[in-house]
């Protein structure tokens, strides 16, 4: 079973790299992908912890851009890490000051909250918010600190910094990555068909078919649409880990069961990245 797209710790996951090892274990997963927002500091530790369980990692990373004033995020699998690193410091730089800015925001509605304290390399987001709003006492649970205040134009929400779908595809591939546009059906800034196109000019390489949030209608509508264009197809739970506030699971690990040969086209296309940066002199990892 397949996996490629799950969360730890070191963005807003609740498991930390080592922890959604063993969880994919039992849950019957063969091949994970560790696609943490705007970083990848969680795939040494997954990759260490998955030589015990027999699972193949796959490293990637779900990377945050903006549309039409709308966040749109795109999956990377397979970046080098020697050229993605450096190039996702002011993605994180930026993560850092949307949050502070959201904090501040929250300030001046009459609520202060400390934020936990998190490592250099990892990337805050809007539930490490919500659940300092939920330890301070202000609210219930992180759905509340949403609906209240932190879902999108909410009262204390803070845009993205602006970083282009075509600055986030061409970064990708430029490390090396394949691009796949991550739970198309969520985004609010435009037609799916229309923004597609948009992102298969700036060089996307596929689409996420199978997600949680997706129906067996919009699966077809995805797929057919994925021939049109000669795309990749992927899918995944999009797993955040086990909520903390009620310790029931976010969504539920390896639900989709979906076949490992789907990951075989996206390591070609890789490889095919991989071959463009050997020429400009780069190795692989």
């Amino acid at each position: 079973m397949l996996e490629l797209h799950c969360h730890t710790t070191y963005s807003d996951g609740t498991l930390t790299p080592a922890e959604l090892v063993k969880k994919a274990a039992q849950t019957g997963v063969k091949v994970l992908a560790i696609t943490d927002h705007d970083t990848v500091s969680g795939w040494d530790e997954a990759i260490a912890t998955a030589i015990n369980y027999e699972i193949e990692i796959v490293p990637g990373i779900e990377l945050s851009t903006v549309h039409n004033d709308r966040s749109l995020h795109i999956l990377g699998f397979y970046p080098n890490p020697d050229l993605i690193r450096p190039a996702l410091q002011e993605r994180l730089a930026g993560r850092k000051r949307r949050a502070a800015q959201m904090v501040a925001s929250l300030a001046a509605l009459g609520y202060h909250i400390e934020m936990p304290e998190l490592g250099a390399e990892m990337a805050p987001g809007r539930p490490h918010i919500a659940a300092a709003l939920v330890r301070a006492g202000i609210v219930k649970s992180s759905q509340e600190a949403f609906d209240r205040w932190l879902g999108d134009d909410k009262p204390a929400y803070v845009h993205y910094e602006k970083f282009s779908i075509q600055e986030g595809v061409s970064l990708l591939r430029e490390c090396g990555a394949v691009p796949v546009w991550a739970h198309p059906c969520l985004f609010r800034g435009g037609v799916i068909s229309e923004v597609l196109k948009e992102l298969v000019e700036a060089g996307l390489m596929g689409v996420e078919v199978y997600h949680p949030n997706q129906n067996s209608r919009e699966q077809k509508m995805l797929l057919e649409l994925c021939a049109e264009y000669g795309l990749l197809v992927t899918g995944g739970s999009d797993y955040h880990g086990p909520n903390l506030e009620s310790r029931e699971e976010d969504r539920s690990l390896n639900h989709l069961h979906l076949p490992i040969e789907l990951l075989t086209p996206v390591k070609t296309a890789a490889a095919t990245l991989y071959q463009d940066l050997r020429m400009k002199g780069f190795q692989d990892f």
